[in-house]
């Protein structure tokens, strides 16, 4: 598998991403990437503030669309973008630091308005250590 950390999957009117980790922890931090990613272009993206995230559910499927929604409501809310995540699951908790800053208009070309991650096609592969999503935008 090598250096790919996500990939985009094609999809006739959303964006799939399939982001792969050693761990389960580390594909949930690259499907934040990918996210982030349909958004702007997360190269330049600067990870000068750090914000702390928690999210508990049941299973994690329901964890993933969990994190990754908390991430979507900050970037909507604080109009912020991450470039950089370390993630931290146990017994279905996260724990996360994500990195970024806010959005500058000048320096940051916002790409995709990213509505919803939706539970269609989503899946949690620890064995294969990858994620699947599918973003509504």
């Amino acid at each position: 598998m090598g250096a790919m950390k996500y990939e985009f999957i094609e999809h006739t009117a959303d964006i799939a991403i399939k982001a792969y980790g050693e761990s389960v922890e580390e594909s949930f931090g690259n499907a934040a990437k990918g996210m982030f990613d349909v958004i702007s272009d997360i190269s330049k993206v600067e990870p000068v503030g750090e914000y702390e995230i928690s999210v508990k559910s049941d299973n994690l499927e329901n964890l993933l669309v969990d994190w990754l929604g908390e991430l979507l409501f900050l970037h909507e809310t604080q109009e912020l973008l991450f470039s950089e995540f370390d993630v931290k699951i146990e017994n279905f908790s996260l724990m996360a630091k994500a990195k970024g800053e806010a959005i500058n208009r000048e320096k940051h070309e916002l790409r995709n308005d990213v509505k919803a991650i939706t539970y269609h096609m989503l899946e949690v592969n620890e064995k294969e250590g990858y994620v699947k999503l599918l973003l509504d935008i």
